[in-house]
Protein backbone atom coordinates (compact mmCIF):
# COMPACT_ATOMS: atom_id res chain seq x y z
CA UNK A 1 0.00 0.00 0.00
CA UNK A 2 1.35 3.45 -1.24
CA UNK A 3 1.14 6.65 1.07
CA UNK A 4 -0.51 9.91 -0.07
CA UNK A 5 2.75 11.55 -0.10
CA UNK A 6 3.82 8.80 -2.59
CA UNK A 7 0.78 8.65 -5.03
CA UNK A 8 0.84 12.58 -4.97
CA UNK A 9 4.72 12.26 -5.98
CA UNK A 10 4.11 9.11 -8.44
CA UNK A 11 1.86 11.79 -10.04
CA UNK A 12 4.96 14.56 -10.39
CA UNK A 13 3.12 16.37 -7.99
CA UNK A 14 4.24 18.28 -4.58
CA UNK A 15 2.05 20.48 -2.55
CA UNK A 16 1.75 24.01 -2.92
CA UNK A 17 2.80 26.29 -0.08
CA UNK A 18 -0.40 26.80 1.65
CA UNK A 19 -1.93 29.76 0.37
CA UNK A 20 -1.93 32.91 2.34
CA UNK A 21 -5.75 33.94 3.15
CA UNK A 22 -7.26 36.92 1.01
CA UNK A 23 -9.52 37.79 4.05
CA UNK A 24 -10.43 37.50 7.66
CA UNK A 25 -10.19 33.65 7.85
CA UNK A 26 -7.52 30.73 8.23
CA UNK A 27 -7.16 28.10 5.78
CA UNK A 28 -8.37 25.01 7.52
CA UNK A 29 -9.24 24.02 10.81
CA UNK A 30 -8.97 21.14 12.17
CA UNK A 31 -11.13 19.69 14.72
CA UNK A 32 -11.51 16.13 16.22
CA UNK A 33 -10.36 13.93 13.11
CA UNK A 34 -12.00 15.80 10.81
CA UNK A 35 -10.05 18.84 8.94
CA UNK A 36 -12.30 22.10 6.91
CA UNK A 37 -10.78 23.84 4.56
CA UNK A 38 -11.55 27.74 3.59
CA UNK A 39 -12.71 28.10 0.02
CA UNK A 40 -9.48 27.73 -1.81
CA UNK A 41 -8.71 29.60 -5.33
CA UNK A 42 -6.79 28.27 -7.87
CA UNK A 43 -3.16 30.88 -7.10
CA UNK A 44 -0.12 29.62 -8.54
CA UNK A 45 2.24 30.86 -6.19
CA UNK A 46 0.55 34.15 -5.45
CA UNK A 47 -1.06 34.35 -8.79
CA UNK A 48 -4.65 33.65 -9.86
CA UNK A 49 -3.91 31.13 -12.59
CA UNK A 50 -6.95 32.50 -14.86
CA UNK A 51 -9.51 34.69 -14.00
CA UNK A 52 -13.28 35.13 -15.50
CA UNK A 53 -16.48 33.32 -15.71
CA UNK A 54 -16.76 29.62 -17.16
CA UNK A 55 -19.05 29.09 -20.48
CA UNK A 56 -19.26 30.36 -23.59
CA UNK A 57 -17.07 33.64 -24.41
CA UNK A 58 -15.07 32.82 -21.53
CA UNK A 59 -12.84 30.29 -19.77
CA UNK A 60 -13.01 26.75 -21.32
CA UNK A 61 -14.45 23.77 -19.71
CA UNK A 62 -11.03 22.24 -20.44
CA UNK A 63 -9.06 25.13 -18.56
CA UNK A 64 -11.69 25.32 -15.50
CA UNK A 65 -10.89 21.41 -15.21
CA UNK A 66 -7.41 22.19 -14.46
CA UNK A 67 -8.35 25.42 -12.51
CA UNK A 68 -10.25 22.85 -9.97
CA UNK A 69 -7.67 20.82 -9.80
CA UNK A 70 -4.91 23.21 -9.19
CA UNK A 71 -7.65 24.14 -6.23
CA UNK A 72 -7.75 20.65 -4.96
CA UNK A 73 -4.09 20.70 -4.58
CA UNK A 74 -4.30 24.36 -2.90
CA UNK A 75 -6.97 22.38 -0.62
CA UNK A 76 -4.80 19.60 0.17
CA UNK A 77 -1.70 21.68 0.95
CA UNK A 78 -4.02 23.44 3.98
CA UNK A 79 -5.20 20.21 5.17
CA UNK A 80 -1.58 18.74 5.47
CA UNK A 81 -0.71 21.51 7.12
CA UNK A 82 -3.49 21.43 9.72
CA UNK A 83 -3.10 17.43 10.00
CA UNK A 84 0.86 17.41 10.53
CA UNK A 85 1.18 15.79 6.80
CA UNK A 86 -0.85 14.45 4.27
CA UNK A 87 0.32 10.99 5.04
CA UNK A 88 -2.19 11.64 8.42
CA UNK A 89 -5.08 12.54 5.88
CA UNK A 90 -6.77 8.94 5.90
CA UNK A 91 -9.45 9.85 3.27
CA UNK A 92 -11.32 12.88 1.46
CA UNK A 93 -15.05 13.18 2.75
CA UNK A 94 -16.72 15.92 1.58
CA UNK A 95 -15.97 18.46 -1.99
CA UNK A 96 -17.92 21.48 -2.28
CA UNK A 97 -17.22 23.02 -5.95
CA UNK A 98 -17.84 26.89 -7.00
CA UNK A 99 -18.00 27.65 -10.76
CA UNK A 100 -18.03 31.50 -11.33
CA UNK A 101 -20.46 30.11 -14.64
CA UNK A 102 -21.92 32.26 -17.72
CA UNK A 103 -25.98 32.02 -17.59
CA UNK A 104 -25.74 29.23 -19.95
CA UNK A 105 -23.37 27.18 -18.37
CA UNK A 106 -24.97 23.90 -16.98
CA UNK A 107 -21.31 21.94 -16.70
CA UNK A 108 -20.00 22.76 -13.74
CA UNK A 109 -19.89 19.06 -12.47
CA UNK A 110 -17.22 18.46 -15.18
CA UNK A 111 -15.51 21.46 -13.66
CA UNK A 112 -15.41 19.61 -10.57
CA UNK A 113 -13.78 16.32 -12.26
CA UNK A 114 -10.58 18.06 -12.19
CA UNK A 115 -10.44 18.22 -8.78
CA UNK A 116 -12.23 14.76 -8.09
CA UNK A 117 -10.12 12.96 -10.83
CA UNK A 118 -7.11 14.27 -8.90
CA UNK A 119 -8.20 13.66 -5.54
CA UNK A 120 -8.77 10.00 -6.40
CA UNK A 121 -5.44 9.53 -7.80
CA UNK A 122 -4.07 9.84 -4.13
CA UNK A 123 -6.62 8.91 -1.43
CA UNK A 124 -8.56 5.65 -1.72
CA UNK A 125 -12.06 5.71 -1.15
CA UNK A 126 -14.60 7.91 -3.15
CA UNK A 127 -15.61 11.29 -1.85
CA UNK A 128 -19.19 13.13 -1.83
CA UNK A 129 -18.98 16.17 -3.64
CA UNK A 130 -21.41 19.05 -4.87
CA UNK A 131 -21.07 21.47 -8.12
CA UNK A 132 -22.62 24.90 -7.78
CA UNK A 133 -22.65 27.23 -10.19
CA UNK A 134 -22.49 30.95 -9.35
CA UNK A 135 -22.41 34.41 -10.10
CA UNK A 136 -19.27 35.30 -9.31
CA UNK A 137 -16.14 34.54 -6.90
CA UNK A 138 -13.87 36.25 -5.20
CA UNK A 139 -10.73 37.86 -7.06
CA UNK A 140 -12.88 37.47 -10.31
CA UNK A 141 -11.78 33.47 -9.86
CA UNK A 142 -12.92 30.70 -12.19
CA UNK A 143 -13.28 28.30 -9.49
CA UNK A 144 -13.22 27.56 -5.93
CA UNK A 145 -13.37 24.59 -3.77
CA UNK A 146 -13.83 23.57 -0.12
CA UNK A 147 -12.64 20.22 1.36
CA UNK A 148 -13.13 17.84 4.32
CA UNK A 149 -10.86 15.64 4.81
CA UNK A 150 -11.12 12.59 7.79
CA UNK A 151 -7.34 12.87 9.49
CA UNK A 152 -4.98 10.79 12.28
Amino acid sequence: MTTPSARLAALGLELPPVAAPVAAYVPAVRHGDLVHTSGQLPFIGTAMAVTGKVGPGGVSLDDAAMLARTAALNALAAVADAAGGLDNVERILKVTVFVASEPSFVGQPAVANGASTLLGEIFDGGHVRSAVGVAALPLDAAVEIEVVAVVR
